[in-house]
């Protein structure tokens, strides 16, 4: 019996069947592809197959179950012109990494794994949480649980410490519908980290888009990974990945051969079309996915079905989306690859989120991502630092901002819920170190503190990092809470990073990508520490859950409706309607913002924002409904304290947020 025969040209990747294991990939330069096979214990190669079919641009071949099998290790070898010059890196002697591979071993020179596919789904259930509902929670599954005392230490840090019963316990408590997943994609590090005896911590050096980061797992990354999903899902609490289409760990020319370089390099990359010696590095990172190709556009689909298929996740978050429409012009609202995702109905109910940008000529693309996107709003977060900074002139934006953005999204029948609202992220200062430190503190990155933003417009509260000043540490709680309040109670979707909620810091390290250690991972003694901050957004979420005016579908038509009433009014300290003149006014850092709450549900919600360094009266507006009464007031501790007489005015702190309703 010959060991391997002609088998069939798709699916590409390794698929299992009652005959054998059928290999195929797709590379329309080479002359001759083999699949190389390895020991699954010890990593001895055992037997090198010529593929001997090639169909269209595929080539594939079947190999028996004596010789390949679930677990069975495997690599390419493919041969073809080695013509740098025109772009072609052929090279027989090395070996690659399947593009479709399900899994992959750990460690710096990884095998792919043929996969048992086979896992107990029964009960499982998308939570399908509306877009209006959302409350996105940004996580990384190692740092987030690597010192949590509640998980079993054998899982610490690992995909099966998020289906911890404490873990869930306390994203629900915090009011969290969705659980956005920093790269788990398999990735490698950089070498030039390698020989600072450092690592690539965040995760965004693809090697294996389909293929579930080993480092997370105690065993089997793939089975211990939808175990993940399936607790998560049971809590209500869906799964949203941050995926790496737009470059591979493969970096520049100068870099190493893992997979698609050596499968067919000027199918896979961008190259440089005066001399395709070189890579367009529209990423940062050395090279670019050339997503103009149909077979590259065809491989991210395929991978955004099998993780929603197979690994039942709820939706993606696209790290420098803008690649991804990229043609010979530069971005493509209308590309083809908008197109094959919309014509893909296993994607139909997928959360999709924009990373907006990419460092290539015109790639800041907010608000121009097609309708059933949503996008990173960077304009909603350096708007809300700058004002409770107290930066002047920024009262017009900020009243923009809180809106939903419709000056970004107001098109293609897109909604506030296309703005997703952050203020802060993975890559930035965390939201303590945002009110502690005017400058970043990057030195453990050994790059000198050259590397990170320099503009983070933030503000230290007087003192530069920790401090015993009991009046400082006062203001940094209060400006926490103020940010805090002013990401619930926008429109839009919220974000919040892990660790926000208790005030975890980084020391003022605002690009912690290389820092696997205490730097990143969540300290969890602070959930203690900061309890009272823990408490603010359990009831900022409770409110957003329980007033539907703050989860609109639609934009604010600031023109009055049914009793004479507009859905949103403006109002000056003095209480009357903003003016045109009130909006320029330089100086103004105080606004009241009336919502209107509906026919359904009669009275209004006064949110009062104050970024100025003194308080005073603000005057309220007539009551629509029973008297005004106090929601929370950043000022207070506790935030709650009931108001005692509900006057004509409102004693607003400096720098503060009340919330009123009637």
């Amino acid at each position: 019996m010959r060991p391997i025969k002609g088998g069939q040209p798709r699916p590409l990747g390794a698929t299992w069947t009652k005959h054998g294991v059928n290999f195929a990939v797709y590379s329309k330069h080479a002359t001759r592809v083999q699949v190389c096979l390895f020991d699954e214990e010890t990593g001895r190669e055992t037997g090198r197959y010529v593929l001997p079919e090639r169909t269209g641009d595929v080539w594939h071949g079947l190999v028996s179950l004596r010789r390949a099998g679930y677990g069975r290790r495997y690599l390419f070898a493919v041969d073809g012109p080695q013509e740098p010059e025109a772009g072609l890196r052929f090279d027989p002697a090395a070996t690659l990494i399947d593009p479709f591979a399900r899994a992959l071993t750990a460690g710096p020179a990884p095998h792919c794994r043929v996969v048992d596919p086979r896992f107990d789904w029964s009960g499982d259930h998308a939570p399908s949480v509306p877009w209006r509902d959302t409350v996105i929670y940004e996580l990384h599954v190692k740092g987030y649980t690597a010192r949590h005392p509640a998980v079993p230490p054998g899982l610490r840090g690992k995909y099966l410490a998020l289906a911890e019963p404490e873990v869930i316990a306390h994203l629900k408590s915090i009011g969290v519908t969705t659980v956005e997943l920093l790269p788990c994609q398999a990735f490698l590090d950089e070498e030039f980290l390698i020989e600072r005896g450092l690592v690539n911590y965040w995760g965004y050096n693809p090697v294996a888009w389909f293929a579930p980061e080993p480092r997370y797992a105690v065993d089997d990354p793939v089975s211990e990974f939808k175990t993940m999903v399936k607790a998560l899902h049971a809590a209500g609490l869906e799964v949203v990945l941050d995926m790496v289409f737009n470059h591979t760990a493969e970096g520049n020319e100068q870099g190493r051969m893992l997979s698609l370089r050596g499968i067919d390099n000027p199918v896979y990359y961008r190259l440089i079309r005066e001399d395709p010696r070189y890579y367009e590095n529209l990423t940062g990172c050395g090279n670019t996915v050339n997503c103009e190709h149909p077979q590259v556009r065809s491989l991210i689909v395929e991978c955004m079905k099998y993780w929603v298929d197979e690994m039942h996740v709820d939706g993606f978050r696209f790290d420098l989306a803008t690649v991804l429409a990229r043609d010979a012009r530069g971005f493509n609202e209308n590309s083809p690859f908008f197109k094959a995702v919309r014509a893909e109905p296993a994607l139909a109910y997928s959360k999709l989120i924009a990373e907006p940008w990419d460092l290539g000529l015109g790639g800041y693309q907010l608000g121009h991502f097609p309708h059933g996107w949503s996008e990173w709003n960077d304009r909603y977060r350096d708007t809300m630092r700058a004002f409770w900074r107290g930066d002047g002139g920024r009262l017009g934006e900020f009243a923009e901002r809180l809106a939903g953005s419709s000056d970004l999204f107001r098109h293609n029948a897109r909604k506030p819920t296309a703005s997703i609202n952050f203020l802060t992220a993975h890559d930035g200062f965390t939201l303590h170190d945002l009110v502690s430190y005017n400058e970043r503190h990057n030195e453990a990155n050994l790059e000198d503190n050259a590397d990170g933003n320099r503009n983070n417009l933030s503000w230290n509260c007087g003192v530069e990092g920790l401090t015993d000043d009991a009046g400082v540490m006062a203001l940094r709680r209060r400006q926490m809470r103020n940010f805090l309040a002013t990401l619930f109670l926008s429109q839009g979707v919220p974000m919040l990073q892990a660790g926000d909620e208790f005030a975890r810091s980084q020391g003022g390290n605002n690009n912690a990508y290389c820092q696997d250690n205490g730097i990143s991972w969540m300290n969890w003694d602070l959930s203690l520490a900061h309890a009272d901050l823990s408490d603010f957004v359990r009831a900022l979420a409770a409110i957003r859950r329980s007033h539907a005016v703050l989860r609109r579908e639609t934009f604010f038509k600031g023109a009055p409706q049914r009793a004479g009433l507009k859905d949103v009014t403006w109002l000056h300290p003095r209480g009357t309607e903003m003016t045109h003149l009130d909006w320029s006014d330089g100086e103004l850092r105080t606004l009241g913002v009336r919502l209107r709450r509906g026919a359904s549900s009669p009275g209004c919600l006064l949110l009062i924002v104050n970024a100025a360094a003194a308080g005073f009266e603000f005057v309220l507006p007539a009551a629509t409904g029973a008297a005004w009464r106090r929601l929370f007031d950043t000022a207070l501790e506790p935030f709650d304290a009931p108001w005692p007489a509900a006057g004509g005015a409102y004693p607003i702190g400096a720098r503060s947020v009340a919330l009123l309703e009637s």
